[in-house]
């Protein structure tokens, strides 16, 4: 494992405590935001917003174990898979709260989010891939 993984693992567990403190904080004091924002609602986009990192900072945390092609897409897909099994957890979880409630469009908000970073992490791997060749 390299500095740069180390980087990115310590990274994650920072944006991992964040989005357990979004999902799990009270925020009843919090000021009044727009309840749109192009026309989707700010809370679908607040959560597109936090699982679009997901695999953005968990893939190069864990990508020293991908040494060819097709370990690298597993590795991709795992931290997809984590990403999925965390934004289940965290609805799950706001709807055994009495203060929060688990909603499907959140979740499918997160999950767009996640595929957005993982659409990402494929495109500059291959840019950079292709800058390599070079």
């Amino acid at each position: 494992m390299g500095r740069r993984n180390i980087l990115f693992l310590i990274l994650f567990i920072i944006y991992l405590g964040l989005v357990a403190w979004c999902c799990f904080g009270h925020f009843e004091s919090m000021p009044e935001v727009r309840r749109y924002i192009l026309g989707i609602p700010t809370d679908k986009v607040v959560h597109f917003a936090m699982f679009l990192p997901f695999v953005i900072l968990g893939y190069p945390a864990c990508d020293f174990l991908a040494t060819g092609h097709r370990r690298g897409i597993i590795i991709l897909v795992l931290v997809f898979l984590a990403g999925l099994l965390v934004a289940l957890a965290t609805e799950k979880g706001q709807s055994l709260t009495s203060y929060r409630s688990g909603d499907p469009l959140d979740l499918a908000a997160d999950v767009t989010g996640l595929a957005t970073g993982a659409v990402i992490v494929i495109a500059s791997s291959l840019i950079k891939k292709r800058v390599t060749k070079r």
